[in-house]
């Protein structure tokens, strides 16, 4: 005979023993994706760790182990300076490597390897990403609810089996969000039911197909409001593009400049180089004529006081080509030619020594279209004016109308459940309209205020900066040919002191003149090559200042800049890792052997010491914390 009290009691048991188990499942899923414990801090939540040593501890120098005492600085009034000291500092460039480069070379070397540039690249891909970021606004998405729920509440009922339901949902669905603002929902909710006692169906199974629209009415209402973010996000993008062409024709300009100081610090060396040459053979005269008896001795000293000047302006010419060629190396960052090889640089391209008549007004206007500043600040201005719209937008009141229409079936079992949503036979709708009104909107109103004022500034800045970039070209047009003319006057300098010091070589020879007077003119003359090469230089420079300042390039090759490809975003993390302080810690992650007691290995958790024979420095104790305030 059976028993339908001990049923209904090994039926509540049976679903408490279901709830139970998946009760402690979902226990020990939150506690596995929980490393350690969840309440208290780890060491890796914080980072990566720096020693304190290298926070806090100021080094000395140490240059004292450079040191090399057995070189005295000469004291000795009596002569020159030793001879094998002058050759090593004249010949210091002398069997080194040298590498010939070409203009063109070191341009399409800085295109390629320049680590500006490159940085400069990455911007118009961050503001790719941005964008996209925007755009996937308005994708689709597939959701998905489900649940589980048994109720079993005790009442005062002599039947306490009638507080006893449970169900079972499942509801996928997609919502789709429009670029006019509606947000559609399509969903299909299955479910099931059952109660003891039940009515007529238990349990029973019921399918719901629903479609939804929430359609804004003012705020966020339209097209134009929805994607002002996307049309914003596209001017940035292009603004990024803009200030990467900048910056690449600024590298390029930089390279130009840096290649033709180059040129004349080499030129400024030869000068030099010959001075002290100058200087040799007077001093190789002075002393002929001393042994010969026609000169006092004191020609000779002045003589050697004029080789020891030239030979300083050598050392310092020489240090000076050494500057500009490792700046010239970081520019091109040429692989195998980095800043710290001692290959010697030679120069392959000479200054074009052309005169060029510019005409004034073309190349002003032609600066105020191409330079990529007015560009950018174009697309700025833009882009306030989408951000000015999207404030007005958001500044309306929030007025929804949501629509709602379902179908429904209800069976025993779930075909009949679907055949009636199949047949469409239970149908209901819904319509509802909410509002949200600030009864000061006092906030949004300061935003629109804000873009507005934003504009008006940049408004200001591009008339500036249109002022700036007319005063450019003509300050480069006028050096340019102020240069032009210097190069022809310090060349007929040139000339005439070159004669000057035939002159007085020719004087002293005959005892008609001195040391002192050949020198000078000798120096007159280095003075007069000197201001010739810095003016060749400059006409030069200003060539490359006036291309910078229209926005263009010098040269005959056209120039396509190419944005880095986009990442895999699945790629695995980069690590955590700080240079110079050791390997990376390994960071618990989510394993359900902590929840048993397992630890990290002790390696994790201490810092590998080698051991020194330096004497220990002090001990660095952490900053203590402020000690709290007495209570009054």
């Amino acid at each position: 005979m059976n028993n339908p009290l001990g049923a209904r009691r090994a039926t509540r048991s049976s679903g408490a023993s279901r709830a139970r188990a998946i009760s402690a499942t979902l226990t020990v899923t939150l506690l596995a994706g929980c490393a350690g414990n969840p309440f208290a801090w780890e060491e890796g939540d914080y980072g990566r760790d720096v020693a304190l040593e290298r926070l806090r501890r100021l080094e000395p120098a140490g240059f004292d182990k450079y040191a090399k005492p057995e070189f005295k600085v000469p004291t000795d009034t009596s002569g020159m300076i030793d001879k094998e000291a002058i050759d090593r500092a004249r010949k210091r460039f002398d069997g080194i490597e040298n590498y010939a480069v070409g203009l063109e070379e070191a341009r399409a070397s800085t295109l390629s390897n320049n680590l500006q540039l490159q940085i400069a690249l990455i911007d118009p891909a961050i503001a790719r990403e941005t964008m996209s970021q925007e755009e996937a606004r308005f994708e689709s998405a597939f959701t998905l609810r489900t649940l589980w729920d048994e109720n079993n509440t005790p009442t005062a009922f002599a039947n306490p089996d009638r507080t006893f339901s449970g169900t079972r949902l499942i509801e996928p669905g997609v919502r789709i969000p429009l670029r006019t603002g509606e947000i559609v929902d399509v969903n299909f909710a299955a479910q099931r039911n059952n109660t003891n006692p039940g009515g007529i169906l238990n349990p029973s199974f019921s399918d719901d197909l629903g479609f939804s629209v929430s359609q804004p009415l003012l705020r966020n209402a339209g097209r134009r409001a929805n994607t002002a973010p996307l049309r914003v996000a596209s001017y940035n993008q292009k603004a990024a593009e803009a200030t990467t062409k900048l910056e690449a024709i600024r590298q390029l300009a930089a390279i130009d400049r840096s290649y033709w100081r180059l040129y004349q610090t080499k030129k400024s060396l030869e000068v030099t180089q010959q001075q002290y040459e100058l200087a040799q053979a007077q001093l190789e005269r002075a002393e002929r004529r001393v042994r010969a008896g026609s000169a006092p001795e004191i020609e000779v000293i002045r003589s050697q006081a004029g080789v020891a000047d030239r030979l300083d302006a050598i050392i310092r010419a020489q240090n000076a080509v050494l500057t500009q060629q490792r700046e010239l190396k970081r520019v091109m960052n040429m692989p195998g030619l980095t800043i710290e090889t001692p290959t010697m640089l030679s120069l392959s391209t000479e200054p074009d020594l052309v005169l060029y008549q510019f005409d004034r007004v073309v190349l002003t206007e032609q600066a105020v279209n191409t330079r990529m500043e007015m560009l950018e600040l174009e697309l700025r201005l833009a882009a306030d004016a989408a951000n000015i719209d999207l404030a007005q937008n958001r500044a309306l009141p929030l007025i929804t109308m949501d629509y709602t229409y379902n179908v429904n079936g209800l069976g025993s079992v779930r075909g009949k459940a679907f055949e009636g949503v199949a047949e469409w036979q239970h149908t209901d709708w819904s319509v509802g309209l909410s509002a949200e009104i600030p009864l000061g909107n006092e906030a949004a109103r300061s935003a629109v205020r804000r873009a507005i004022l934003t504009r008006i500034q940049r408004l200001s800045t591009r008339d500036a900066r249109e002022q700036s970039i007319r005063q450019e070209v003509l300050n480069a047009i006028d050096t340019s040919e102020a240069a032009w003319q210097r190069v022809i006057a310090a060349r007929q300098s040139v000339i005439l002191n070159t004669r000057a010091l035939q002159a007085e070589q020719r004087q002293f020879d005959v005892g008609a003149s001195t040391s002192t007077n050949v020198l000078d003119a000798a120096t007159r003359l280095a003075e007069a090559q000197l201001q010739e090469i810095g003016a060749i230089t400059d006409y030069s420079i200003a060539q490359v200042d006036l291309a910078f300042a229209t926005g263009t390039l010098l040269g005959q090759s056209r120039v396509d800049l190419t944005i880095p490809d986009r990442p895999n975003p699945e790629q695995p993390a980069p690590k955590e890792e700080i240079r110079g302080e050791g390997e990376a810690k390994p960071i618990p992650g989510p394993a359900l052997l902590e929840l048993f007691g397992k630890k990290v290995a002790d390696d994790a958790k201490t810092k590998n010491a080698e051991p020194t024979n330096q004497e220990p420095a002090p001990k660095l104790e952490p900053i203590p914390e402020p000690a709290e305030a007495p209570k009054k």
